[in-house]
């Protein structure tokens, strides 16, 4: 070995040893009479120092600059008084440096590895080793680590086996665009990756594995975004003889527990986490996904507007659409700039217009005041409990925009004025979806999860009269307004999925296509099964308080799905695309 001991384990016990360390030069200090340096490996830090007496080796410390890697033998000493630095584990000792090996020198790297200044992400990607071995990143994948660890060991505690499906798959589409594989063997014929192993562990089951999880890796070809990329890695779990209960205060358990583990001087804010319907959710916070570390809740005014003197309101609910509003606490300060922009926020989710009153002691202020007049501004005013100095805020349209829009609004509310404390992890579950939604293209009935999602038992005589009214046997997990995993308890029955693949218009021929293998296995014996995915990329960057997921992926790919580090994707040799039977076209 080239080290007896890392560069973040020396402590006083070791002061008076001869030790050997290797490692990166961090920071080099020329204090005149000596030399100090920060030796760094991923381990931590330790000063060395060497002292001119040592002419040797005082003139290569002249010449050594950052990043070079060096291994230095010599003996542990205390720091003098004064010098200590409690915050570094290694900061009551040094180094004083008897030998040095240069093993490695460094040209000058294009943006600074000892401080967290930002150098852009498109350097910090094409250069992303170099990136990796600052402290943030270091921290942020050793974190990974951890979380991923202790998954591993929680499932493997309760009796989870861990099962390994492939990469390479037949393609049966179930939402998002697929990467494709061309065979080189059978031209003209492709394997896809994954866009989840979902229809896998469902065969798990069948196979009698009543418990499995996997960190898997999936595949989606789709637009980038701060919290997406084209391959992502998901916690994957299904489970056998189980309903939404068991898998809901499992996946609960297993959260708490990786709070303990990897962040325990977070705060969460509810045990057990509070269950919210979608409907629940969307009506009281306008989102399927509720940041629920502040609260500013909707309050549903509609009965008390029908009729009322304000037509906006009067002509919304007699459309059958809905008033929500929402009290600001403190909110009569606002200016009109920042109303206004309040109201650019709510027209991104569709909203016509934001209306407002600002409440006084005597008299308000606003719109809705004049046309309402006083007995009903009152009585909105009591509904919604507005103090005098409070501002509250109007939407009125059909209940998904109403709510989105405000939603927007109420989140934009909460980060202008510091609501969402980083110290607090409020966990929420929000449970039955719609089984069904509108396809906004086509017109048509689409699922809203996927084509293997349970409907309610009180449901299933909707698939047949309403289908968009039904409800599915489906939980999403969200932590502090990000969904962090979503599942569902599966259909196991054939005749039962037939009967949502007609409702999605899925001909027995395609259903064959593209699921032929999942219906031929219901056949011989299915047991009732349910599972979850977590989102592992998105979990640790909430976990590591960062702004996007690229943070704690090692080697992630950029906003426009490029790997400027390897130069991917690039194009290929025409003897290789000959080999594999593919002709580019020119656009």
């Amino acid at each position: 070995m080239l080290r007896t001991h890392t560069c973040g384990e020396l402590r006083k016990d070791h002061t008076g040893e001869s030790v050997t360390l290797s490692g990166w030069v961090h920071r080099r200090r020329d204090h005149g009479g000596l030399i100090f340096v920060d030796l760094r490996d991923r381990y931590g830090f330790t000063q060395i120092v060497f002292d001119p007496k040592h002419k040797d080796l005082f003139t290569i410390a002249e010449h050594i600059r950052s990043e070079w890697v060096l291994q230095i033998t010599g003996t542990v000493r205390a720091r003098v008084a004064g010098a200590e630095r409690d915050e570094n584990p290694t900061g009551h000792i040094e180094v004083e440096v008897a030998k040095i090996v240069v093993l490695n020198e460094a040209e000058t790297p294009p943006f600074e590895i000892d401080q967290d200044r930002d150098a852009g992400e498109e350097l910090r990607l094409t250069y992303r080793y170099l990136d990796l071995r600052r402290e943030r990143m270091q921290r942020n994948i050793l974190l990974r680590h951890t979380m991923l660890q202790h998954i591993r060991s929680f499932f493997y505690d309760r009796g989870f086996v861990e099962i390994e499906t492939p990469i390479l798959i037949k393609g049966t589409p179930e939402g998002s665009r697929e990467y494709l594989v061309p065979s080189r063997i059978y031209h003209g014929e492709f394997y896809v990756l994954p866009q989840s192993p979902q229809q896998l562990k469902q065969l798990s089951m069948v196979a009698g594995f009543d418990r499995y999880m996997q960190i898997a890796r999936c595949f989606r070809d789709e637009d980038q975004r701060g919290d997406r990329q084209p391959e992502f890695t998901q916690v994957d779990v299904e489970m056998s003889f189980v309903e939404a209960n068991d898998v809901m205060q499992l996946t609960e358990e297993a959260l708490i527990s990786l709070v303990k583990k990897a962040r325990p001087d977070v705060k969460i804010q509810s045990e057990p986490f509070p269950r919210l319907t979608y409907d629940e959710a969307m009506s009281r916070y306008g989102s399927d996904k509720p940041d629920l570390r502040f609260g500013l809740e909707f309050t549903d005014i509609s009965a008390l507007c029908k009729g009322c003197g304000f037509g906006v309101f009067a002509k919304t609910v007699e459309a059958n659409g809905v008033v929500q509003a929402l009290c600001v606490p403190g909110g009569a300060e606002s200016s009109r700039k920042e109303i206004d922009d309040l109201t650019e926020v709510a027209k991104i989710y569709g909203a016509k217009g934001l209306a407002w009153i600002k409440v006084g002691d005597d008299t308000h202020e606003g719109v809705p005041v004049e046309k309402l007049g006083a007995e009903k501004t009152g009585e909105i005013l009591k509904a919604v409990q507005a103090k005098a100095g409070d501002m509250v805020l109007f939407m009125a349209d059909q209940f998904d925009i109403a709510c989105a829009s405000l939603g927007a609004v109420r989140l934009e509310i909460g980060k202008r004025k510091n609501m969402m404390d980083p110290q607090v992890f409020a966990f929420c579950w929000v449970t039955d979806f719609p089984m069904f939604e509108k396809d906004a293209e086509t017109g048509g009935i689409a699922a809203v999860h996927h084509p293997f999602t349970r409907p309610r038992a009180s449901d299933v005589e909707l698939l047949n009269t309403d289908p968009l009214k039904a409800k599915a046997v489906a939980y999403d997990v969200v932590l502090n307004g990000s969904e962090i995993g979503g599942g569902s308890v599966r259909i196991h029955e054939p005749d039962l999925q037939k009967k949502i693949f007609d409702i999605l218009r899925i001909s027995p021929d395609d259903a064959e296509r593209r699921f032929g293998h999942l219906l031929r296995a219901f056949k011989f014996g299915a047991p009732p099964h349910g599972g979850i995915a977590w989102g592992v990329d998105r979990l640790v960057m909430l976990f590591a308080g960062e702004p996007n997921i690229r943070e704690v992926i090692a080697y992630p790919k950029d906003q426009k799905a490029k790997d400027l580090m390897l130069g991917a994707p690039s194009p290929m040799p025409e003897a290789q695309l000959k080999e594999l039977g593919v002709q580019i076209l020119e656009e």
